[in-house]
């Protein structure tokens, strides 16, 4: 059995080697790793422990694929796998739910699950103020609706260009 330190210097060791090589896909015999490792972490940090559909749908879920679960399967914890195989690539993870009570939920749910291996992890709601958002965004994972991640970018999106104009119109000498 790994210790805590034994299982973070592994994701910090495939990380850094992802990262460096520049790969864009994790390959087969660290998906399987990986997935291992996190499986065992949620174990140990919240009791949870994958079965081996919820395995196979959180590897199908970060080929891009759909896997259908019903109410009760598992798929918080399913996404815990193409999450952290994504932060393997050096990827920050934005993951998408319908409303504010279910981001909040699942991100301090599995939080323990990325705190474990040193993974930053926190939600966006929609009564949050910008500086709480902008810190919330500093995360390699985040939690949040659908709605706030899309007004979120067009507001982004839209002081760029308020900034642009305002740059613009201002008189040099």
């Amino acid at each position: 059995e790994l210790s805590q330190e034994q299982l973070i210097k592994k994701i910090t060791d495939l990380k850094e080697s992802y990262i460096e090589d520049k790969k864009k896909e994790i390959e087969e015999k660290d998906l399987c790793i990986i997935s291992a490792i996190t499986r065992e972490v949620s174990d140990r940090s919240i009791g949870l422990r994958h079965f081996d559909s919820q395995i196979i749908g959180g590897i199908a879920l970060y080929h891009g694929l759909i896997a259908e679960m019903k109410t009760g399967e598992g798929k918080t914890l399913v996404a815990t796998i193409p999450i952290i195989l994504n932060f393997v690539l050096g990827k920050r993870v934005h993951l998408i739910t319908v409303n504010d009570y279910l981001a909040k939920r699942d991100s301090i749910w599995m939080g323990p699950v990325y705190e474990y291996l040193n993974i930053s992890n926190s939600f966006i709601q929609n009564d949050q103020s910008i500086e709480e958002k902008v810190k919330s965004y500093e995360s390699h994972i985040v939690y949040g609706n659908n709605n706030e991640f899309c007004f979120d970018f067009l507001r982004i999106v839209f002081w760029i260009a308020l900034r642009n104009v305002m740059v613009k119109a201002t008189p040099t000498d």
